[in-house]
């Protein structure tokens, strides 16, 4: 998941598409690339408790394996921290920098069925290495009309990846989040998505609900703290129109 603008709900949709996975059965990873820790919290870790986190595994100081740790909504995470700022820093440094993260998580691809990536708000080192590692990138992005600022530059950094780093990446399209179907400007910006950029749309549409902001306070997805709500009825059907294109099912 990426989308350089904060505030699109990247977090949630990591949290609550891995929980939806895992409902399905799957054996889902979620990496936290966001020195904010917010993915990290959501699920009812203590940035500040972590012993081994993504920071480590990325200098080199960790293996993968050392930092995964399993989460009370049936999926597993490696964990971030503040530090992980410090991190990008020092990979600047590294030949081959792009390719660092890819090289980490093929040491435990055969182990899951689906990894889901949480990027930072930004187009720096660590979203460059995850686009550069994935197979596939999902853009979250709020029915607002100023949410469509910065989804061009992320395409264009997606092509220069796909051409010179990652010539797999596909992109599987925009989700919208934050929706209002009360709203005319809501609907307008969510028919507009699709062709001004030429991208799938995901369906439904991930509605606005106060239930998002309650779930990470106990460490949890909203398909755990509230079951039926709008909010994870809707990530369940987006993962479920996900899943017949990673999985044919």
């Amino acid at each position: 998941m990426a989308n350089q603008k904060g505030g699109v709900a990247k977090t949630t949709t990591v949290a609550s598409l891995g929980a939806a996975f895992a409902e399905m059965g799957k054996r889902v990873l979620l990496i936290d690339l966001d020195a904010q820790a917010c993915l990290t919290f959501s699920l009812g870790v203590d940035p500040d408790t972590v012993a081994v986190s993504i920071n480590e595994v990325l200098i080199g100081q960790a293996g993968i394996r050392d930092a995964i740790v399993e989460c009370a909504d049936g999926v597993h995470l490696v964990p971030s921290v503040i530090d992980l700022a410090g991190a990008e820093a020092q990979l600047l440094g590294r030949p081959g920098r792009e390719f660092v993260l890819r090289t980490i998580l093929e040491e435990v691809e055969s182990d899951y069925d689906i990894v889901l990536l949480d990027c930072s708000p930004s187009l720096g080192v660590l979203t460059l290495a995850a686009l550069t590692a994935a197979r596939g990138l999902l853009i979250p992005m709020p029915c607002e009309m100023l949410s469509h600022r910065g989804v061009g530059q992320l395409l264009d950094t997606v092509r220069d990846v796909t051409r010179l780093l990652n010539p797999k990446l596909e992109v599987i399209g925009v989700l919208p989040t934050l929706f209002d179907g009360r709203s005319a400007h809501s609907q307008a910006v969510l028919a507009d998505v699709g062709e001004r950029y030429g991208l799938p749309v995901i369906e439904p549409p991930i509605p606005k609900t106060i239930r998002f902001a309650e779930a990470p306070a106990v460490g949890r997805s909203i398909l755990t703290t509230s079951k039926s709500s709008k909010g994870a009825r809707a990530y369940r059907a987006a993962a479920k129109s996900l899943a017949g294109r990673i999985w044919g099912a």
